[in-house]
């Protein structure tokens, strides 16, 4: 069962500046108490914002280490590649030492790089945040409705139903094994998905359930 808790915000600007404190917030801690800050990121247009107010911040960046949480099956350079957007918006612009930048090796294909990322993971352990995105039919990551998941650390997709088809994505219960995970929700075209995912509707969002529950940082146009 997913705990949520909702955090409204007037402007997608409020939104991001929240979720940029709330991260920078998390990272103290969990360097303060473990010496390192295990993150997860997402891909889109809401988290591309928001890396560009994190690359602006004050932080410990030599201490934070760097997951993904989907990736698609494209050259690194690409520029529709979650790993190229994060790299350009903020990662190239902070002293995070390269060895602790783990992109998911996507350009090998869905399989082989599933495979080497699910052994990349192995080593991390329980992710201290996980950050997610939430598509228009509920998808998350690369977890799309209808489609059947491995439950695998890392795994292939090979028929997304939006471009490109393969990629690959973190399991639902890989993205939960974490101590924190926010999902950020902007834009009217997420208003159905939104309204399923609080009428309880299976969408596969839904499904991300770590012990401590999500926060959903979300526009407050969706919720009416």
């Amino acid at each position: 069962m997913q705990i949520r808790r909702w955090h409204a915000h007037a402007s997608l600007e409020a939104l991001q500046e929240d979720a940029a404190a709330k991260i920078l917030q998390s990272a103290e801690k969990s360097i303060r108490e473990r010496s390192v800050f295990r993150i997860v990121l997402a891909g889109g247009n809401t988290p591309k914002s928001l890396y560009e107010k994190l690359a602006q911040a004050d932080a410990d960046w030599p201490s934070w280490e760097i997951y993904f949480g989907d990736e698609r099956c494209l050259p690194p350079s690409h520029a529709e590649r979650n790993s190229k957007m994060a790299l350009d918006s903020w990662l190239a612009h902070v002293p995070i030492p390269e060895q602790r930048i783990h992109a998911i090796p996507a350009e090998l294909g869905p399989s082989e790089g599933a495979a080497r990322y699910s052994q990349t993971l192995k080593a991390a352990g329980e992710f201290d945040l996980v950050l997610l995105g939430l598509g228009e039919d509920g998808h998350t990551a690369s977890l799309f409705p209808g489609k059947t998941w491995e439950d695998q650390d890392a795994f292939a997709v090979f028929d997304a139903p939006k471009p490109p088809p393969e990629r690959i994505s973190l399991s639902a219960s890989r993205l939960s094994f974490s101590r924190q995970v926010f999902f950020l929700v902007s834009g009217e075209s997420k208003k159905q998905a939104v309204a399923d995912w609080r009428s309880e509707k299976p969408i596969p969002a839904s499904i991300i359930a770590p012990p401590s529950g999500v926060d959903i940082f979300i526009e407050s146009m969706l919720l009416g």
